[in-house]
């Protein structure tokens, strides 16, 4: 019995020491890349090209997933507004619940599964085929031209993404109530321009520019640190830590949800 509890402790602070082990690995990754903010020439031409994966081409994945989320949040507001005769206030809560929270979280849902996990899996195949210990050979910083446009591609993407996915719930809940339920037109534009104030807008771009900037984190440093991480360094262990780095990332996307809501409302 005692042999048995000090295994017990021992693999519970193993578990403890990797876990800390890994913490340490993600911090140290992301101050290697925003210290090439300084120092280097920026990697515009890199960006612009991670731009159009991360932005442009989630657009058609953003807009559908937003118009859809949009009529459902319609559809479930003017259930209850209806019973309580406050119909006339269905354009201020889809808008109010999508600029504030659903917005940003659901367009960092949709980044996570398109681009986060392709992402993590792009570089852990990058590791495994010994491309970044090429890059070091040839003298080739892989946090300036690898990592640094991927975060910046995201922090600027991302945003611009929710924005979009706001603009298209919006519309969608004007198809629900206004086309569908005959909610008034006037009622339902008038109440959300009286009841969306800067603070909002301003939350929702701050909760989405924090969860590009998390999703792609994760998912490089995942990836970069595969062979560490992962006992299978084949397909098998990218497979897992794609896995990996999506639960991650969408965990530490809520816990950052919640604090900005705790520190701006």
């Amino acid at each position: 019995m005692f042999n048995s509890l000090t295994l017990t402790i021992e693999s519970i602070g193993s578990v403890v020491v990797r876990r800390i082990e890994s913490a340490g690995r993600l911090g140290t990754f992301l101050a290697q890349i925003v210290s090439r903010l300084w120092g280097h020439k920026f990697p515009l031409g890199e960006t612009i090209k991670q731009l159009h994966f991360v932005g442009a081409r989630t657009v058609p994945l953003i807009l559908i997933s937003g118009l859809f989320t949009g009529m459902v949040i319609a559809l479930q507001f003017y259930d209850t507004l209806i019973r309580f005769g406050s119909v006339e206030l269905l354009g201020a809560a889809v808008a109010m619940s999508l600029i504030r929270e659903l917005g940003p979280v659901m367009a960092a849902l949709m980044v996570i599964a398109r681009v986060g996990s392709a992402t993590c899996a792009e570089i852990g195949i990058m590791r495994n085929e010994q491309q970044f210990d090429a890059l070091d050979c040839m003298a080739i910083d892989s946090y300036h031209y690898i990592m640094l446009p991927r975060l910046i591609a995201a922090l600027i993407a991302v945003p611009l993404l929710t924005a979009l996915f706001d603009v298209f719930g919006i519309g969608g809940g004007y198809i629900v109530g206004v086309l569908i339920h005959g909610v008034s037109e006037g009622a339902y534009l008038t109440g959300m321009a009286d009841t969306i104030v800067w603070n909002d807008v301003l939350m929702g771009l701050i909760k989405s520019t924090l969860f590009g900037g998390v999703i792609l984190w994760i998912s490089l440093a995942k990836g970069f640190y595969l062979h560490i991480e992962q006992k299978n360094a084949g397909a098998e262990g990218v497979s897992q830590a794609t896995t990996n780095a999506v639960v991650l990332s969408a965990v530490l996307m809520l816990f950052v949800d919640y604090i900005v809501s705790s520190l701006m409302i």
